[in-house]
């Protein structure tokens, strides 16, 4: 008689995308807070997302070390290493373009309004489209952190597109109330709103409190 084994519990799975809207810090800061709480983070950059990271943050390769350094740098970095993978974004065969591969949630930070209209039309012609066309289909969370101003009649209606398709727009708009100080404030107020929409936890300061 055979035994059955009860399925082994995958660990929260995140999908991040990295397009070409100004704002490179938005991402590594998500990419740092998910990683150390131990969540799964597959990583796709489109080459103009490299560019952004090269210009802002003077980062050439895509990796761990370059990435969230500080983690790099921890006394469990190769557990930490083993939860990052970086897809190549002209690799729409890779596992992130599957509606098979499960996982908790989609996120676009930066996301142009170049990336916005393609994921709008259902283009995918790259991996990062094509992931976010899988995760509306698969009626998953698909989180597009907008980070342009001002906004076109094209752009407004994509957002709309989106958001009766199921996508979450949250524009990188922080909140002023909390008085931040820090350019790092002011990251983490839209990181953690990010944070909340995947519900994952968090103790970045976001809240009004009385």
């Amino acid at each position: 008689m055979m035994t059955e084994h009860p399925p082994t519990r995958r660990p929260t799975r995140i999908v991040v995308g990295v397009s070409g809207a100004s704002g490179a810090r938005y991402a590594t800061r998500l990419l740092e807070l998910l990683l150390e709480r131990s969540i799964e983070v597959h990583l796709v950059v489109t080459d103009y997302g490299k560019r952004l990271l090269a210009d802002e943050l003077g980062i050439t390769s895509l990796s761990l070390d370059t990435l969230c350094p500080d983690l790099a740098g921890s006394p469990n970095s190769q557990a930490i290493r083993d939860l990052l993978f970086v897809h190549p974004h002209k690799d729409v065969g890779a596992v992130i373009a599957s509606g098979s591969f499960l996982h908790d949630g989609m996120v676009v930070i930066p996301c142009s309004s170049t990336s916005l209209g393609k994921i709008a039309t259902g283009s995918g012609g790259n991996l990062l489209t094509r992931a976010a066309a899988v995760t509306l289909k698969e009626r998953r969370d698909l989180i597009l952190v907008h980070r342009e101003s001002p906004l076109s009649l094209i752009d407004i209606e994509n957002m709309r597109t989106l958001s009766l398709a199921g996508a979450t727009i949250a524009p990188a708009n922080p909140g002023l109330y909390l008085k931040p100080t820090t350019v790092d404030e002011i990251i983490d107020f839209t990181v953690g709103k990010v944070l909340d929409l995947l519900k994952i936890e968090h103790d970045l300061k976001i809240r009004w409190e009385r």
